[in-house]
């Protein structure tokens, strides 16, 4: 299933700031980055909930937010994209 991964992490602190780090380096490790607090991760359910529960605990909920927007399986019909950095293929195959 595609999951859309958004958040915003209060960085006025530097503690704030380190629950940024870390938030991003979890999505980064499972999702495909795709604006600089979005990612698009396709992952079974067990992944998901395996991120959900990291990104969870390093989150202040007093300050900070996750949204999580579920496309399904069907989500190539309901993802559109225009304009610089072009697009990729989560399924495709990856070089690296």
């Amino acid at each position: 299933m595609m999951v859309l991964i958004t958040y915003d992490v209060n960085t006025e602190t530097n503690a704030g700031k380190r629950r940024l780090r870390k938030i991003a380096k979890q999505c980064v490790n499972k999702c495909q980055r795709v604006q600089n607090s979005v990612f698009e991760c396709l992952v079974d359910p067990a992944q998901f909930s395996e991120l959900r529960n990291k990104l969870e605990k390093i989150a202040d909920p007093s300050f900070d937010s996750l949204r999580y927007y579920f496309l399904g399986d069907k989500w190539k019909n309901r993802v559109e994209h225009f304009g610089a950095k072009s697009t990729y293929d989560p399924e495709g195959i990856l070089i690296t």
